[in-house]
């Protein structure tokens, strides 16, 4: 159903156009070009990382991809070749990076892209989302083939080729909360050449669409096959019938290569006219200033030139009230005259007599010449 092959220097492999393509870089084989541990007898665990480009380029070919989920797991290489590269030797660069000592291993891969079968591709092809897998897991050989497997059952095709997978992050999927380690989600791709089954047909039932559009569990009857390992999102199925698309190629009319004649070309003139902007500065500066006077002078108007004052204010005031505002005035200012004016010494009865703790006679706090001008109207507790 795959290819599968494990990391070799300058390996050669021979990968079929439009059948899932699968390298492995492991870690192991890259550990014997590192120099190991300075204590003898210590097991070598180094974080290696990987850096794969086309020869002659910084990024890989647009059909192949890359994962690698943690320094010390091993890279996976993976994507589905296009019929526009067959025949095309395709050389990948692949580095290896020791993030303990930073020495590098270098090794090439060369892909040599076979053409498919005489009816390839399959005209059948089915797209699952599976929900409780990443990428990586879904790569792995067996994991891969279970699937196959279970597909097989449900479909019963004579063949049956895995075509691609694609991370649910790269159709725009979100990263999943590390709870209850929740996966990212995976698309898996197969082809087979004879048409869908009945219980792959399920899904496109009215009720089951009117399930899905509510955002509920379809009800398809081979689900049990699938849901021991794997939970499949029926909503999110798939279903192509190549046989039936109706080809959209228009043929191509190919003329002389001569453009039609639009006549002499005119440059624009060497010499331009002065523009006037007086007019411009009145709109963009005169108007709004303009304006904005009209809006001060109304305004000082109103705040300036329609006060009330005080003799209207007493005019709408009664009598009673104003004269008992009249009073509270003139006795605040009586109060006031008096605080200033204390030329009188502090009656005996108000000082302290005897000494708190001695019990002796204590004098006067001043004395008759004393400045009690400034003396606070009540006297601090001591």
């Amino acid at each position: 159903y795959t290819i599968l092959s494990k990391v070799h220097s300058d390996r050669n492999v021979y990968p079929s156009a439009g059948v899932l393509f699968v390298h492995v870089l492991e870690r192991e084989y890259f550990k014997g070009e590192f120099p190991p541990y300075p204590k003898p007898g210590e097991i070598s665990n180094d974080p290696i990382t990987f850096n794969t480009n086309l020869m002659g380029y910084p990024d890989r070919p647009g059909w192949l991809r890359y994962i690698q989920r943690t320094p010390y797991s091993d890279g996976v290489l993976y994507g589905s070749p296009t019929l526009e590269n067959v025949g095309k030797p395709t050389i990948i660069e692949i580095t290896a990076y020791n993030r303990r000592t930073f020495e590098t291993a270098r090794h090439n891969l060369i892909i040599n892209i076979m053409s498919a079968e005489v009816d390839f591709p399959l005209p059948y092809q089915a797209e699952f989302f599976i929900r409780n897998m990443n990428v990586e897991e879904m790569l792995a050989s067996e994991v891969l083939g279970d699937f196959l497997g279970a597909v097989k059952n449900v479909w019963q095709p004579e063949r049956l080729n895995a075509i691609n997978i694609t991370s649910a992050l790269d159709r725009g999927g979100r990263v999943p909360l590390p709870i209850n380690d929740m996966k990212e989600g995976v698309y898996v791709m197969v082809g087979a050449d004879v048409p869908f089954s009945s219980c792959l047909r399920e899904v496109e039932n009215p009720q089951n669409q009117l399930r899905c559009s509510q955002e509920m569990e379809p009800v398809i009857t081979c689900d049990k096959k699938f849901r021991t390992q794997f939970h499949i999102d029926w909503c999110k199925i798939s279903l192509v019938d190549n046989t039936k698309q109706v080809s959209t190629f228009q043929e191509v009319i190919r003329g002389e290569g001569i453009l039609p004649d639009g006549g002499e070309y005119k440059p624009p003139s060497d010499t331009l006219k002065s523009r006037d902007y007086y007019s411009d500065f009145l709109i963009t500066l005169a108007v709004p200033s303009a304006i904005a006077l009209v809006l001060f002078l109304i305004l000082a108007y109103i705040m300036c030139c329609r006060r009330e004052g005080v003799e209207k204010r007493n005019m709408q005031t009664p009598d009673i009230q104003l004269v008992h505002h009249s009073a509270i005035q003139k006795s605040t200012k009586e109060l006031r005259d008096m605080s200033k004016n204390r030329e009188i010494a502090w009656p005996l009865s108000t000082l302290p007599v005897f000494h708190p703790v001695t019990g002796e006679i204590v004098p006067p706090l001043h004395t008759d010449s004393y400045d009690n001008t400034s003396m606070p109207l009540m006297q601090t507790q001591q």
